[in-house]
């Protein structure tokens, strides 16, 4: 019996293993949207995390739930938190508190490629637009 509870424990943790696994390098820029591309990865109840290609702009917005960390992977881009602005760049980490407007320009030739994690899991409804001033 333990035998037995052994082996399905470690075929559990292989086959939950198999699904936490993504290659960025994969999600293309030449995607056939205008502006942004967005792309699930991964999600549970507590977070969820987007890999996001960006060609011109995101536009200010905050999220009234949801705090928010943006990993830079590609590109460059300005990008204003609650009303201060400054330069991001591959390698870059900033953490977005919730309720905090955020918006980005792309600088760079290339597209900006980020990985957004969002805590609580993120669903789209708390996403409000601001107008930048």
């Amino acid at each position: 019996m333990r035998h037995a509870l052994i082996v399905i424990f470690i075929a559990l943790r292989f086959a939950s293993g198999a699904q936490s696994l993504c290659n960025t390098d994969t999600i293309a820029h030449h995607t056939t949207s205008e502006n942004i591309y967005n792309k699930a990865l991964f999600a549970d109840s507590l977070s969820s995390s987007f890999c996001i290609v960006i060609k011109k702009e995101v536009k200010a917005h905050k999220h009234v739930y949801h705090s928010e960390q943006v990993v830079v992977l590609e590109g460059e881009a300005s990008m204003k938190l609650d009303g201060k602005t400054f330069a991001i760049k591959k390698g870059d980490v900033v953490f977005i508190p919730r309720g905090s407007v955020h918006s980005a320009k792309v600088t760079s030739k290339v597209p900006l490629k980020i990985i957004s994690i969002q805590s609580p899991k993120f669903d789209g409804t708390d996403r409000v637009m601001v107008d930048e001033k």
